[in-house]
């Protein structure tokens, strides 16, 4: 279900009301829905709590100044670009889950109801896609001040779907995994219609979790009229 790279096919839609048609700029690809399921949360003491709240907004000239000697130190040695990641979780609780040690405490995660699950416990999948949320919105707010776009708000949603019978391996034939993904950003912005196709060709190209999935992730930015 992997969706051909080639040619961006991002597109915008302005919201003019819900009697208006929405007004695209390029072909728009079909959104597979899906389901999101409450997170559980438990208390977890070796989980690390929030950082330090943030000052202040940061402006194109102060990202630029914190990315400059970054970037300068990358060039002259590579191989301190490789940043390390991890991830930490344990069986803590009974039943089909496993717990995930998250920045804002401990989820559990267990069984999608399309596999049995009851619904009680955080969907693996949908973690995936606040992952992506997560990295797509910093991306593109981080393109965003570059461009020196003023955004009053931003809003995203992430939708796929994955078709249970390969994971029960009910049919050997159907793929296990997410299909397409569409990352949708809806902004508060008089920013033109090229510029937000830049937006969200940028935040494609740029977003390591988008880049890191199997099948490419499709960014759509939308104006909140």
């Amino acid at each position: 279900m992997r969706h051909p790279r080639g040619p961006h096919e991002a597109f915008v839609k302005e919201h003019r009301g819900s009697g208006t048609p929405e007004r695209h700029l390029a072909a728009e690809a079909p959104t597979a829905g899906a389901e999101v399921l409450a997170t559980t949360r438990i208390p977890w003491p070796l989980v690390q709590p929030w950082g330090g709240a943030h000052t202040g907004a940061m402006d194109r000239e102060s990202l630029r100044a914190a990315q400059a000697p970054l970037r300068a130190r990358y060039r002259a040695e590579p191989t301190s670009a490789l940043a390390p990641l991890s991830a930490r979780a344990a069986w803590t609780e009974p039943g089909i889950t496993c717990t995930v040690e998250g920045w804002a405490g401990p989820v559990r995660a267990g069984l999608h109801t399309a596999t049995g699950g009851d619904g009680t416990d955080a969907c693996s999948a949908d973690m995936l896609l606040q992952a992506l949320l997560g990295c797509a919105g910093v991306t593109m707010r981080s393109v965003a001040t570059v461009m020196g776009l003023e955004v009053r708000s931003a809003t995203f949603t992430a939708t796929s779907a994955y078709d249970a019978r390969g994971t029960l391996g009910v049919d050997r034939e159907v793929p296990v995994g997410i299909g397409d993904v569409q990352v949708t950003a809806v902004l508060d912005t008089d920013a033109s219609d090229a510029d937000l196709i830049r937006l969200a060709t940028s935040t494609e190209r740029y977003c390591v979790v988008g880049q890191s999935l199997n099948v490419p992730v499709r960014v759509v930015v939308e104006r909140l009229t």
